[in-house]
């Protein structure tokens, strides 16, 4: 008897580590300041390119860039900022690198005022948005709200921040659930949700 086939969202690919992805963390809330940071300097990474790039570098990511502490990222010695662009375990693109320094210290002067996950999720009023998207195609890229979001974000002095990252950063961490109807998440990922 052949194995049951889960239904998933279309985007996702018969990648074991995409599938896991989708299956155990896109979609549900995150709610830890240094969590949300992480995964939005890995979303602007992206950028061009499509997430299960960054996902199998990930590690290296981690080990790169002192398991995103922001406070270690902005204390790197030169020397060390200065041999990443060697290192092939990451995007070796200088101003995606350069953009997690920036965003280490816009991140730490937020910090200063309060809580980033606060912040973050002031974008949704602090909940998540429940969408019913029947197929794929109905999903947006942006939305008023990841406009808005990218819009402060880079106020604050952060980059690789645009519109269309932001919502991809929205859909991941949980403040909206666009996991199709018929996707086999769907329902457990509302449970999740933040009302």
């Amino acid at each position: 008897m052949a194995a049951c086939k889960l239904n998933r969202c279309a985007w996702v690919s018969d990648d074991p580590l995409y599938q896991r992805y989708h299956d155990e963390v896109w979609g549900r809330p995150e709610r830890e300041d240094d969590a949300l940071f992480a995964k939005l300097c890995l979303d602007g990474q992206q950028a061009g390119l499509s997430w299960i790039t960054i996902l199998r570098k990930q590690k290296h990511y981690e080990d790169a860039f002192c398991q995103f502490n922001a406070k270690s990222i902005v204390t790197m010695p030169e020397e060390e900022r200065a041999r990443l662009i060697q290192n092939s375990g990451i995007i070796r693109n200088k101003l995606k690198i350069n953009s997690i320094f920036k965003n280490a210290e816009a991140y730490l002067a937020i910090k200063e005022q309060g809580s980033f996950t606060d912040f973050i999720w002031q974008f949704t009023d602090g909940k998540t948005v429940i969408n019913h998207w029947k197929t794929q195609q109905e999903v947006p890229v942006s939305t008023a709200a990841s406009k808005n979001m990218a819009k402060a974000l880079k106020k604050a002095g952060f980059t690789f921040v645009g519109e269309t990252i932001c919502y991809a950063f929205m859909q991941a961490v949980g403040m909206v659930n666009d996991h199709t109807t018929d996707c086999h998440c769907y329902a457990d990922v509302c449970k999740e949700a933040i009302r």
